[in-house]
């Protein structure tokens, strides 16, 4: 369970995020949707501990960890997957190279890595993309080496900011269909931000609406998309 009291994030004189209260069940797939500006992206990097809130508490079940540093700090950090829209793949190396990075990072040693990228091409469905260079590849088939790449370490929570952004719609539910069948297999929490409806609707069990920093609504996807109580929601989901 990730729970977020009380948050607060500026940057100079601008509000990103105001008085922020969510709670993420475990092992659910949660979504976040807002219009762009509404401090989607600032929510999910305080999440995911990759900058700390000026105000309020992060917590994973009891413990909190905006208050970490150091080597708690990146321990913790291991315990979370993140994928992005642009992909955020090393250009230098193919696909099983940028897979088995974050192994390197951590030591592991060359056979367990060969060993973890091989289950991780299959896991993800490209065995057969393991030597291509991303020129090589697909829009999709990049997002697929960016998911196994986030999974590489067993990650607890997967986070996904804007990750079927820049890809078609065949594509998109493609992945989407990929990230619901990772989370089942491996027993993960998802939270994934975006401003698209279809992907709310097709892969969440609940949704949150982000408006201007604070929280307008938040409820499972079918009671916020079939019955929207808020402005925010209504110009979201009838856009």
């Amino acid at each position: 369970m990730i729970e977020l009291k009380d948050i607060a994030k500026s940057y100079a004189q601008v509000e990103a995020v105001k008085k922020v209260d969510l709670l993420i069940p475990e092992g659910s797939i949660y979504g976040i949707i807002g219009k762009s500006g509404a401090g989607k992206s600032t929510l999910l990097r305080i999440m995911s501990l990759l900058e700390p809130p000026d105000r309020g508490g992060v917590y994973y079940g009891s413990m909190r960890l905006d208050t970490l540093c150091g080597k708690a700090l990146l321990a913790q950090r291991r315990k979370m997957g993140m994928i992005f829209q642009n992909f955020n793949l090393l250009s230098s190396r193919d696909a099983a190279g940028n897979i088995a990075y974050p192994l390197e990072i951590d030591g592991m040693n060359k056979k367990q890595i060969d060993m973890r990228v091989d289950e991780l091409l299959e896991m993800v469905n490209i065995s057969d993309k393991k030597k291509a260079r991303l020129s090589e590849m697909s829009g999709g088939q990049k997002q697929r080496v960016a998911i196994a790449r986030a999974l590489a370490a067993n990650p607890e929570i997967l986070f996904c900011d804007e990750a079927t952004s820049a890809l078609d719609p065949q594509t998109t539910r493609s992945i989407l269909s990929l990230i619901r069948e990772l989370k089942e297999r491996l027993r993960i929490t998802v939270v994934l931000i975006t401003h698209q409806m279809l992907v709310i609707r097709s892969i969440c069990d609940e949704v949150a609406v982000l408006e201007q920093g604070l929280i307008a609504e938040t409820g499972t996807v079918d009671n916020v998309f079939n019955s929207p109580k808020t402005q925010a929601a209504r110009e979201m989901i009838y856009a």
